[in-house]
């Protein structure tokens, strides 16, 4: 039975498994046409730009979905320890305890980096910017919720690498309880 992708943003979401499985490199339009069910004309009407406005619809989708699942509740839940509860419960959901990649770290550590900087670049300044107000309304001292605030991320992304590496999810979640614990002493 045929797809059935009426929008741009039906797509979006296939994209991001297939760039998350096989890289921006590896991501080839007969991959793409054959994930998403759809011929390279239909591909191209959606995105005249081709893989590369593909991968940035991607980069924004995803950037929206930590946006709203992760950024504003750091910066507008009124207390910060919840807020940041929150972005734990809502990191290991959307990495699906470990099993996901994250598609912007593949990005980042790809030669498609300097192509993508500027959302490469916001996604982990904006996370690690978030995270550090929640740490300010906590009472941390602002030299050290910045440094804290890098330290979770860089950990969290870590962690998915690790887990991946090493096919072990549940390393993932662990280490998210351990950093948490962290935070929250």
């Amino acid at each position: 039975m045929a797809r059935q992708i009426a929008e741009r943003s039906d797509v979006v979401p296939l994209l991001t498994e297939i760039f998350r499985t096989y890289g921006y490199e590896g991501a080839s339009l007969a991959r793409i046409s054959a994930g998403t069910g759809l011929g390279k004309g239909s591909l191209y009407h959606f995105f005249p730009g081709g893989k590369e406005e593909m991968a940035a619809a991607v980069l924004a989708h995803i950037d929206l979905w930590f946006q709203q699942h992760v950024y504003t509740p750091l910066r507008t839940t009124p207390d910060a320890r919840l807020g940041i509860a929150h972005m734990f419960r809502a990191t290991k959901r959307y990495f699906l305890s470990g099993q996901k990649v994250c598609l912007i770290g593949v990005f980042a550590l790809g030669n498609e980096r300097d192509r993508f900087a500027v959302a490469v670049k916001s996604y982990f300044v904006d996370w690690a910017a978030a995270l550090r107000d929640a740490l300010l309304r906590d009472g941390h001292d602002a030299a050290a919720a910045a440094a804290l605030s890098e330290d979770i991320v860089g950990g969290i992304q870590g962690a998915l690498v690790l887990a991946r590496a090493m096919n072990r999810p549940k390393l993932f979640a662990g280490t998210l309880a351990r950093l948490e614990a962290r935070l929250l002493e």
